[in-house]
């Protein structure tokens, strides 16, 4: 009971039931309306062949009289396979025909009888002597009847045999329909049943599980599929979350303790007047680092969540990559490396000038702390090409580069190839170069350059994203 119920509360069930429910009254309508038909084309047929031979005996009446009538309806009656004949005379006694006896009241209207009437013939088998039939009665003038009709009783028999043929059927139709939405039902609750324990598994904190897939390709597998690639992109969040919140710890851990030493030095430390000053110089730098590092944080999280405007001009890109190589001329010389431009312009895109500014920012550099060795001279060389409809931006270097296997990692937030944290850096700079990508509907990619490492951002011209207002 416990599982029809079950099965009553869902919704493809009902519908089921109710299509059921429709059947079998469209079947018992059918039924009746084709034995009904069935009966009137019988009944009407026998009624014209009635009508015939009343036609054919008035006129023996007018020619042969009463005389003629009584011994033509007598030849009738005894011929094989006749209709119906009767004549009686004034008191109803029967003068003439076929019939031993007639159900009562038929002779006591004239015309066509309403209802099919019972009779018995002469001479009938003990075991078949009642049958119906149809007829018209027609008095004479001297109160004479005479009763003409056809037997209906082949016609019932068959008109039964229809209905019965089609209520038959129609109950092993519906049987096997009923069946049949039993099974599918019950399937469906325990393919339901199976999705609610692995849900109940999920809720309990178990992301690994996954909700079962049958393979057949129906409504249930799709959404199943759906559901789980909802739950592996929420899995591939939260590890993410945990990384990032593991990074974030470790890396903040260090700066606030070493902001913690200075200030304590500061107290406790020398007397003179420029070790305070050091000291606060020290902490004010060490609050830039982690503060430019929430900075990244929070832009990318902005450009990924599309909160803040992102404003998208039509601009040349060959003049952006000259602004920022000028502005980072200085310390590529600082630091002992050459900047090499290859930008023909004009590369016209529509982009957010400010975006694609702070990405090759942080592509050049990544380059410059990264990829400077001791004793040798650095190239770091910055191509742009337009292909294809899509804008090519790259940044390659001769540096010692990243290994293959470390090129997915390397654009996560906070992961770092020097595990130490030694090196200057949060982690967060490729991470904030693949928002910006996505944002143009672009894509980052790191290829091996050779030595060295080039990292290419490929976003389309005509910026069909949409953003263009602010989206």
């Amino acid at each position: 009971m416990e599982r029809l119920k079950a099965l009553m509360r869902m919704t493809a069930v009902r519908l089921s039931a109710v299509y059921l429910l429709l059947f079998a009254v469209c079947a018992v309508v059918l039924v009746f309306y084709v034995t009904a038909t069935a009966s009137n084309i019988l009944k009407s047929q026998s009624r014209a062949a009635i009508a015939e031979e009343i036609s054919e005996l008035g006129l023996i009446y007018e020619t042969a009289g009463i005389i003629g009538l009584v011994r033509t309806i007598d030849r009738r009656a005894r011929q094989p396979g006749a209709s119906l004949y009767l004549a009686t005379d004034a008191t109803g006694r029967i003068i003439a025909g076929n019939v031993e006896s007639l159900q009562a009241g038929v002779l006591d209207k004239g015309g066509f009888t309403e209802h099919v009437f019972g009779y018995e013939r002469f001479a009938d088998n003990a075991d078949d002597r009642y049958h119906i039939a149809v007829a018209e009665v027609v008095s004479l003038p001297n109160g004479m009847r005479i009763l003409v009709g056809r037997d209906q009783t082949e016609q019932e028999r068959f008109r039964q045999v229809v209905r019965s043929a089609l209520i038959l059927a129609l109950a092993l139709m519906g049987a096997a329909a009923l069946l049949a939405w039993v099974f599918v039902g019950r399937r469906a609750l325990q393919r339901l049943d199976r999705m609610s324990a692995a849900s109940n598994r999920i809720l309990a904190g178990d992301l690994t599980e996954r909700l079962p897939v049958t393979g057949a390709g129906d409504e249930f597998d799709r959404l199943s599929e759906n559901l789980n690639r909802l739950l592996a992109r929420v899995a591939l969040l939260q590890e993410g979350l945990r990384q990032v919140s593991d990074n974030i710890a470790h890396d903040l851990k260090t700066p606030l303790t070493r902001l913690r030493n200075r200030a304590e030095a500061a107290l406790g430390g020398g007397t003179g007047e420029g070790v305070p000053r050091e000291a606060l110089e020290g902490m004010i730098g060490e609050a830039d680092q982690m503060i430019r590092t929430f900075d990244a944080l929070l832009m990318i999280s902005r450009v990924e969540a599309g909160s803040h405007p992102v404003l998208k001009d039509r601009v040349d890109i060959a003049t952006i990559v000259a602004d920022v190589c000028e502005l980072y001329e200085p310390l590529a010389e600082e630091v002992g490396a050459r900047l090499i431009v290859d930008a023909p312009s004009p590369v016209q895109a529509l982009v957010s000038r400010e975006l694609i500014a702070q990405a090759l920012s942080n592509l050049i550099d990544n380059s410059l702390k990264y990829a400077v060795g001791e004793g040798r001279q650095t190239t770091v060389t910055i191509r742009l090409s337009a292909r294809d409809g899509n804008c090519v931006l790259s940044v390659a270097d001769d540096g010692p580069g990243i290994p293959a296997d470390q090129h997915e990692r390397v654009l996560e937030r906070f992961y770092r190839l020097d595990q130490s944290r030694t090196m200057p850096g949060s982690g967060l700079g490729l991470s904030l170069v693949q928002a910006i990508a996505r944002v143009h509907d672009g894509e980052l990619a790191l290829e091996d350059a050779a030595p060295g490492l080039r990292v290419v951002l490929v976003f389309p011209l005509d910026g069909r994203t949409g953003s263009d207002d602010g989206g």
